[in-house]
């Protein structure tokens, strides 16, 4: 089951890549034509990318709630022919048929969960002291873990409308293991335990492969159904933690798969700012589609805020996505309140928590480049506007909103850099605001 839902994951990730590479090398200068072959199956990519992008667009359309807008780029392009579909359904029910005739061979008392589970607690019952001097509560994970696992086959947490662990059978049954109704729980017991050992022995170890073959970084929605269950798992269960070897195995999967992203699946078009000037043009939408998707990547790793260490998520998202990738696709574009705007979305992403321990003077050292070009860009407007009367205006309120995000992320030594724009009074009364 595993390798159907990895087999899946790799065609729309190695499709996606595919369409990138496609479009950077019919919107890069001067490219040599491809082979019959080569140009046929290219033109047929085309067609289908443009069928899903309609598609989506259409979804949006009615989907959309009035005065919200989706830039290009933040869908997740995911979409699979119907036949593939079908083809992966019946792969899947076979698979689960299958394993239900998995123990057809074994004694009927020993063939399921609730039959091993039972005979147990009927020893707990009947002969606790021999029971607890067996360490049966060490024994029985053990045990019942190729039970648990089995009904964990089809789990797959990173897909809308899956199941949690607490509709699980197994999960249900080891709520109150070795306890009957009325009884109350004795806290020293170990038996208390047993379902925060599963949780963490079982779950996070598939959990961690999941993570490894099948989560997509790119993708929205997977990641916000993997960093929730993350939480859950984090404040529910005492077993989750930074001892846990099981632990910090899942959670070098998610660096470990995170980091493949960024250097396989990130790519941002390196063009002259006369080729997209036109915003009309193919480069120009491209080289938008390819900064809004950075941006989706970005808030993505932002969703581990908490989970992974703050120096880790700043290597990650600052040094190897915002400075070496976004910052590109702004420097390419004249500096604008489009250019604004964004960088308006981008601050906004950044967790709060990690200004708590800097001074007011300056900021992060990852986050001084997107300063200074923060400052460029109102320089910039501010320069443009010089000679017209009529956007001197929108070119003060412009700088304004740049001296602001600014004292936002504690930069004030850029702020002052833009001081001699505005009024001083106005510079306060912008730190007051944040």
């Amino acid at each position: 089951m595993h390798l159907l839902w990895k087999n899946r994951a790799d065609k729309l990730i190695e499709r996606r890549q595919m369409d990138i590479k496609d479009q950077a090398d019919d919107y890069g200068p001067g490219k040599p034509p491809l082979p019959g072959y080569d140009r046929e199956a290219k033109v047929r990519r085309l067609a289908e990318r443009e069928a899903r992008r309609a598609r989506r667009r259409r979804e949006r359309e009615h989907a959309l709630i009035l005065g919200q807008t989706h830039n290009e780029g933040m869908s997740s392009d995911d979409e699979e022919m119907q036949s593939e579909v079908i083809r992966f359904n019946d792969d899947k029910a076979k698979i689960l048929s299958e394993v239900s005739t998995m123990f057809e061979d074994v004694v009927e008392d020993f063939s399921s969960f609730e039959g091993i589970k039972s005979r147990f607690e009927l020893w707990k019952y009947d002969y606790s002291d021999t029971y607890m001097e067996a360490y049966i509560a060490l024994c029985v994970p053990k045990l019942l873990t190729p039970f648990i696992r089995l009904q964990l086959i089809d789990w797959n947490p990173l897909q809308t409308g899956s199941k949690s662990l607490e509709q699980m059978e197994w999960y249900d049954s080891f709520l109150l293991y070795g306890y009957r109704k009325g009884q109350s729980v004795d806290s020293d017991d170990p038996d208390v335990k047993l379902l925060p050992t599963l949780v963490e022995k079982v779950v996070l170890s598939k959990l961690a492969v999941q993570v490894e073959d099948i989560w997509d970084p790119m993708s929205k929605s997977q990641t916000e159904l993997l960093s929730k269950l993350l939480r859950t798992l984090i404040l529910e269960y005492p077993t989750v933690n930074s001892e846990s070897k099981n632990t910090q195995a899942l959670l070098r999967a998610i660096v470990k798969r995170m980091r493949k992203c960024l250097d396989d699946d990130v790519f941002m078009p390196l063009y002259p700012r006369s080729l997209v000037e036109n915003k009309q043009s193919n480069p120009y939408q491209f080289l938008q589609r390819q900064f809004w998707t950075c941006f989706k990547l970005l808030r993505n790793i932002f969703q581990f805020s908490g989970i992974l260490g703050d120096a880790l998520l700043q290597e990650m998202a600052l040094g190897s996505l915002l400075n070496r990738y976004i910052l590109l696709a702004l420097q390419t574009a004249n500096p604008s309140s489009e250019t604004i705007d964004k960088c308006k979305a981008i601050v906004a992403s950044f967790p709060k928590s990690w200004y708590v321990s800097l001074g007011s003077d300056q900021t992060l050292p990852r986050l001084e480049p997107f300063c200074r070009l923060l400052v460029h860009t109102g320089s910039a407007i501010n320069q443009a506007a010089s000679n017209n009367s009529k956007d001197k205006g929108e070119a003060k309120d412009s700088i304004k909103q740049v001296t602001k995000l600014l004292v936002g992320m504690h930069a004030m030594d850029h702020a002052v850099a833009l001081s001699h724009k505005l009024s001083l009074k106005e510079v306060k009364n912008i730190g007051s605001d944040k």
